[in-house]
């Protein structure tokens, strides 16, 4: 009779989790040849074109990574530019409403003001605020219709206040004219959440329908 008897040694349940949660991760990061590196990489390349915080699930979909492992990266990433693995960067990457974006660090805040507003005046002129006040109510609005409003023309006006981040373009009419509106640094500056806090000011300026009627008249 045979009496030998082979004892398998238990199985840890924790264990064994975590080593298929490891071969996880590992296969994740190699999916469309992918490593590491190269999905922080990618990360970084991506975040420095952005022009607004942007999402794990849009990161998600671009990369073909799961948005558990885009998060684990980006936050990997957030960590180095603090400097917790070593020299503290000059720009961070922070986690803004339902996005993430690389912005300049505010230790340097002071140095990098100085830098953008260098060679300009700190105020805007009297036929630029003039301008930005017709955009802030009646926009969107093209710049034929400003120039209806203010008498002159506004294409350098309008292109000043875009260079400052106050005024966007914001679609075209269907003639192919831009539209163009007020952005949220210029509610950041006038310290409102929103264009629903502009004092009234309908009695001092025609509507638009007015001035294409009166564009309508001259041609």
């Amino acid at each position: 009779m045979n009496t030998d008897i082979t004892i398998e040694p238990p199985i840890n349940p924790a264990s064994d989790s975590d080593a298929r949660d490891q071969d996880e991760r590992t296969v994740t990061d190699q999916v469309n040849g992918f490593d590491e590196g190269d999905v922080l990489g990618a990360l970084e390349a991506i975040l420095m074109v952005v022009p607004e915080p942007v999402s794990v699930r849009h990161l998600s979909d671009v990369l073909g990574l799961s948005e558990a492992i885009i998060d684990k990266h980006l936050r990997s990433l957030a960590a180095e530019y603090r400097g917790e693995n070593g020299r503290r960067r000059g720009f961070d990457l922070r986690e803004v409403g339902e996005g993430w974006r690389i912005y300049s660090s505010p230790a340097y805040a002071e140095v990098v003001g100085s830098f953008v507003t260098h060679g300009q005046t700190g105020k805007l002129s009297g036929p630029a605020l003039e301008t930005l006040a017709v955009i802030a109510y009646r926009q969107p609005v093209t710049r034929s219709q400003i120039a209806e409003i203010r008498g002159v023309n506004v294409d350098g006006v309008v292109r000043t206040l875009t260079t400052r981040g106050l005024v966007e373009a914001t679609g075209q009419e269907g003639t192919g004219a831009v539209l163009y509106g007020t952005t949220g640094y210029f509610l950041e500056k006038m310290g409102m959440t929103s264009l629903a806090e502009l004092p009234p000011a309908s009695p001092h300026l025609p509507e638009l329908d007015e001035l294409d009627e009166i564009e309508k008249d001259r041609q």
